[in-house]
């Protein structure tokens, strides 16, 4: 059986008062990796028909703090964890290129990293000023916490911040429905939820490819991590050897996700 969405974060916080107890494994965390793990605990499902997985959402930090806690068994980030995060057991699953969107109709197709920086700290804020049309540019961020926010700080804005005055939303599809209704606007969401409802533009002439996030020539690309206090066994173990295993790993490539670095 499994439970995917926010009805399930009482129960959840309820079984983990004084430490996980109960018979599921709850994951949760990063809203950019939470539709990816659906997939595979769906596959799981399948395969363990007695498993009970729990996908839920919140954010990476989110779900760092909660294995950190006890009231989860695996986090979900999709960011690099930070130096006071480097005591809690991951595991890299795959990796994703942040793609830079604009409405389909936007003649715009490329940007260099200066032009996008300078967009997004608010100093250019008229689409003519990168060679597009004379209109406002209207910034759609990620919020406070995003994994998806942070990896885009670190990639693009160089230790400036993004400017207040961008409108903030929760999630990569709530990003990406804002950008398919406004042809003025802009933002960043995980390359492989990229659809025909928008446009992803290009860096420096270089395209958001599968093949060029590989060979380093497109630089806007993320780790997604599993997370745990220490090296999860049972149930949670088990989902993770299936997610790191070749039918896991082709489930994930086949939904745009890049292999992770492995050693040996």
């Amino acid at each position: 059986m499994i439970i995917t969405g926010l009805m399930c974060a009482c129960a959840c916080l309820t079984s983990a008062c004084g430490g996980r107890s109960g018979s599921s494994v709850i994951i949760t965390g990063s809203t950019s990796v939470q539709p990816y793990a659906e997939i595979l605990s769906e596959e799981f499902a399948h395969l363990y028909p007695d498993s009970e997985i729990d996908v839920l959402g919140g954010g990476s930090s989110a779900g760092i703090q909660a294995v950190e806690s006890g009231t989860a068994d695996i986090g979900m980030s999709s960011r690099a964890l930070k130096d006071s995060e480097k005591g809690l057991w991951s595991v890299e699953i795959a990796k994703d290129g942040l793609a830079i969107i604009v409405h389909p109709r936007n003649p715009l197709t490329d940007l260099s990293i200066e032009q996008l920086r300078s967009i997004y700290a608010g100093d250019i804020t008229n689409w003519k000023d990168v060679g597009g049309e004379d209109a406002k540019i209207h910034t759609i961020t990620r919020e406070e916490g995003s994994g998806t926010r942070s990896a885009f700080e670190d990639l693009v804005m160089e230790g400036e911040r993004i400017t207040p005055k961008a409108i903030v939303q929760d999630s990569n599809g709530s990003v990406r429905q804002l950008i398919a209704g406004d042809r003025n606007s802009i933002g960043f969401i995980s390359l492989g939820l990229v659809d025909d409802t928008v446009k992803a533009v290009g860096l420096g002439g270089v395209a958001p490819t599968w093949d060029n996030i590989i060979n380093g020539s497109y630089s806007l690309f993320r780790p997604f991590l599993y997370v745990a206090g220490e090296e999860p066994a049972g149930e949670a173990g088990r989902f993770i050897e299936f997610t790191l295993s070749a039918e896991g790993q082709k489930l994930l490539i086949d939904e745009g996700l890049i292999p992770p670095d492995r050693e040996g």
